[in-house]
């Protein structure tokens, strides 16, 4: 007849928490696996960038315009922080609003583009002003950056155009 060894208290105790504590640490891991994956935690927004259009203006002009429209089809929002291209003069974010006949401009710091939302940039209301502009030719097409603090960089083609500034 086999012998048993007799039971302790520290023995049946011990595994009495062996499998709930081996489960625990089976969580942990792949717990720890999924999240350094970077799927846990919101989804990020999804930038896109589209009718992007700069003013062309005679030379000498002191500043010109550039337009774009920022969808973002994610589930969360973003925010434009600045724009800018090798090719042109310096870019800030600018709002323009009228109040008692007199229109004024004003410094922006950045834009916020909701989830699922859109920011149309237009003339008279928000755009992107370029300081001391090189000569532009309508049709003429320009790298531009949008930076946004979620999305990083977003580089589109922006395309001369006559128009109103």
């Amino acid at each position: 007849m086999p012998r048993r060894t007799p039971s302790t208290p520290f023995k049946d105790a011990l595994r009495s928490v062996a499998a709930p504590l081996g489960a625990c640490c089976a969580a942990l891991v792949l717990l720890t696996a999924y999240t350094s994956t970077g799927a846990a935690g919101d989804a990020p927004p999804r930038i896109t960038v589209g009718s992007a259009r700069i003013v062309a203006v005679p030379a000498g002009f002191g500043s010109t315009a550039a337009y774009f429209e920022i969808r973002n089809t994610g589930p969360s929002k973003d925010t434009l922080l600045y724009a800018d291209s090798t090719e042109l003069g310096v870019s800030v974010l600018r709002r323009s609003e009228r109040r008692t006949g007199a229109g004024r401009v004003y410094p922006v710091r950045a834009v916020d583009v909701p989830a699922g939302g859109t920011v149309r940039m237009a003339p008279g209301s928000l755009r992107v002003m370029i300081l001391d502009p090189p000569e532009l030719r309508a049709g003429q097409t320009l790298p531009y950056n949008l930076w946004f603090r979620e999305s990083g960089r977003v580089t589109v083609e922006a395309t001369v155009t006559e128009g109103t500034r």
